[in-house]
């Protein structure tokens, strides 16, 4: 399967990968964020509740002594230097004494009103520094302790290191679990695209089933939304096969009514003799051979690129072997056959057509061997499988020069043998119409070496 940008299968996974990362980012920020927010209020709200209880816990003496035993319930307030603090100070004059928590082990200073100043309700709240270096968080209230206006400043610290500290771990595992989702549910969305997507890959495999010629019709159940395009699919195939036996008919019916009239020009020309009744018989052979070379070339073209053929290889070249043995029985003619089948992926008449042109032609000019052997070809990046079918003899050959020649439609390099010169001329062109190759080279024995390069299938 292919699976890059322009894979179907690609696209969806990549957009459904990017779309959930974008979520869960989402996801996290909108939580963490809400998080953060609740965990500021509830801190805000404790120092609050902690300042009102202090408040409530302290009073002043007739002489103007600060007096009081406050008791937060919260044991971090005993523990020195844990960033949980409280104070009262006084502020009016006729006010002395002071309270602090335990675990204020030193004074801490607080900024001028300019710095920060009191609200509506005479309360201010700031960050500082705590006595350990820890951030804190301080809530101030100025109030009046009794009839005389007494002044005392109230301050409640709590650690506010402490809480971002609580926030990032919250943020770490929210991440975590986060991540763990999120390959999770990316992993489950490929497996689902992937089996969405797996009857294209059966429709693409029926294709080819019947690109090769191994199936008539793309057979099986497909999805709904497929079934349609398989069926429009079975319909174009049929359209083509009525098409190839339409074209197969014509050519037929061509053939036969040419076929009389050149028997006749034929008869007329061996009848009448002489050089006019010779130049009548060349000229109706040749248009013989031109007409079944063009009528031949018209059928492989409209069967090519619709419906594609299956031909056993080794069958066809075991029966024009025998029969050419007995019509050349001076000659020794050999066949090797590979061990594995070779299919080609074409009509059995269009390959009887190229092997007996070429055997014809080696026994023609073949002293007393001529051998025929078949081999895979191994196929290049990218390439569809090919088979080559060599036939050499021991003649005298084609010089390398002259092989191009040779292969023109009515060339003949010899005129002491009879021919028309169009036989290596059909070949080539048949051969080219499956988009194969043909080579001529000098064999091992000394004369020429035909190889033909065509598609083979399964």
């Amino acid at each position: 399967m292919t699976f890059g940008p322009r894979s179907l299968t690609f696209r969806a996974i990549a957009f459904s990968t990017i779309w959930a990362v974008v979520a869960l980012i989402v996801i996290y920020t909108v939580i963490a964020t809400l998080y953060r927010q609740a965990s500021e209020r509830g801190f805000e709200s404790l120092l609050s509740a902690h300042l009102f209880n202090l408040i409530g816990s302290v009073g002043v003496s007739e002489p103007g002594v600060l007096t009081g035993g406050p008791d937060l319930g919260d044991l971090r307030f005993s523990e020195p230097k844990s960033g949980w603090y409280w104070s009262v100070e006084p502020v009016s004059q006729g006010l002395s004494g002071g309270l602090r928590s335990l675990s204020m082990t030193e004074a801490i200073p607080s900024p001028s009103t300019n710095e920060v100043p009191f609200n509506s309700s005479f309360q201010r709240n700031y960050r500082m520094e705590g006595i350990a270096g820890e951030e804190i968080e301080v809530l101030e209230n100025e109030f009046v302790l009794d009839a005389k206006n007494r002044i005392a400043r109230f301050r409640v610290m709590g650690n506010r290191s402490e809480l971002e500290h609580e926030i990032g771990i919250f943020d770490r595992r929210l991440l975590t679990y986060l991540l763990l989702f999120g390959f999770g549910m990316i992993a489950i969305n490929a497996i689902a695209i992937l089996v969405g997507l797996r009857p294209l890959s059966r429709v693409r495999a029926a294709l080819a089933m019947v690109r090769e010629g191994s199936a008539q019709r793309l057979d099986g159940k497909f999805p709904a939304e497929i079934e349609p395009l398989a069926n429009e699919t079975n319909a174009l195939i049929d359209n083509n096969r009525r098409i190839v036996e339409r074209s197969r008919t014509q050519v037929g019916n061509l053939a036969h009514s040419l076929k009389t009239p050149l028997a006749v020009l034929l008869n007329e020309g061996r009848a009448l003799g002489g050089t006019k009744g010779k130049l009548i018989v060349d000229q109706a052979e040749a248009m013989q051979s031109q007409v079944e070379h063009y009528l031949q070339r018209a059928r492989v073209a409209a069967q090519r690129d619709s419906v594609v053929y299956r031909t056993p290889v080794a069958p066809v070249l075991q029966r024009m072997v025998r029969v050419m043995t007995k019509l050349g029985p001076d000659t020794q003619l050999s066949l090797a056959l590979p061990p594995s089948e070779i299919v080609f992926g074409g009509e059995r008449e269009d390959l009887e057509e190229v092997i007996g042109n070429l055997l014809e032609n080696a026994l023609k000019w073949a002293n007393a061997e001529v051998r025929v052997s078949v081999a895979h070809v191994a196929p290049n990046s990218g390439t569809a499988a090919e088979f080559a079918i060599a036939i050499e003899d021991d003649g005298p050959g084609i010089p390398e020069e002259d092989a191009r020649e040779a292969l023109k439609r009515g060339k003949r390099l010899d005129e002491t043998k009879p021919g028309t010169g169009l036989g290596l001329a059909i070949v080539a062109d048949l051969i080219k119409e499956y988009g194969g190759k043909l080579l001529l080279e000098r064999s091992a024995l000394g004369g020429l070496k035909a190889i033909v390069q065509l598609r083979s299938v399964q």
